[in-house]
């Protein structure tokens, strides 16, 4: 009788961390999914007259994005994205950073996300290239650090420079008016394209692009040591019960009957 108890003997209960690490993923496409688009909700509330949960929302985003009105995106409005020069008009006639981002939109123009253009396509991209990478969890190996450098450097640089132009003043940098790309490509492509930040320009394509190149650089890094290290988990609790089974057996060596 002791025998057969022993082979069946239930594995202990988990506790609520064992479960998460069990269901990490899930964990994460439920968390940070919520973390990552809960700001496209801040518009969505203003539009509907949710004024309070909106502007709550463009508060507690604002400590983890600059929100700066014309690197953002606009719902429910004429355009999706604007000018700094608009923005001032409608605003404040002004590049203090830190006036500029306290416009969050209006009924005309619509509402800005709570994230940034740059944030939108790094956070977003994360999430997007994690759901990507699961089916192929067994056949990716993470990254080797050099391939890591190598896909984080154009962020680097495009947000460095970035930085550092906007030290003259927003709109008022090298950054703003790309001269140089202009005289690099001998003013091949409209202005619109040089200067500025609104959608289509070089600035906004290469937010866009460097926050996909970031996120697809970090989910090919970590998410495979994630996997890596939950599979050796699940062999090692596999390992524990076998052992114990073992010495319950030892204990009772006697068979059924």
């Amino acid at each position: 009788m002791s025998s057969v108890l022993t082979t069946t003997l239930p594995k202990p209960k988990r506790s609520i961390f064992q479960w998460i690490s069990d269901h990490w993923f899930a964990t994460f496409l439920v968390g940070y999914g919520l973390w990552v688009f809960m700001p496209y909700m801040a518009p969505v509330f203003m539009y509907i007259g949710w004024t309070g949960e909106g502007k709550a929302l463009y508060f507690i985003y604002s400590f983890f994005c600059h929100q700066l009105p014309e690197r953002s995106f606009f719902l429910f409005g004429e355009k999706s994205m604007y000018s700094l020069g608009e923005i001032q008009a409608v605003w404040q006639n002004t590049i203090d950073p830190f006036a500029l981002r306290k416009f969050i939109g209006n009924p005309a123009l619509g509402w800005k996300i709570a994230w940034s253009d740059r944030m939108i396509s790094f956070y977003t991209s994360v999430w997007l290239f994690a759901v990507l990478w699961y089916p192929l969890r067994r056949r990716i190996k993470p990254l080797p650090w050099w391939s890591v450098m190598l896909l984080l450097l154009p962020l680097a640089l495009d947000g460095g420079t970035h930085a550092v132009s906007d030290l003259a003043g927003i709109g008022q940098g090298f950054r703003d008016t790309n001269v140089w790309l202009a005289t690099l490509t001998n003013h091949a492509f409209p202005v619109t394209v040089y200067a500025g930040d609104a959608l289509g320009s070089f600035n906004s394509l290469m937010r866009f692009v460097t926050g996909v190149l970031a996120g697809l650089d970090l989910v090919w890094l970590a998410f495979p040591y994630f996997f890596q290290t939950q599979t050796y988990n699940q062999q090692l609790d596999e390992i524990s019960y076998a052992k114990v089974i073992e010495q319950i057996k030892e204990q009772n060596p006697h068979p059924a009957g």
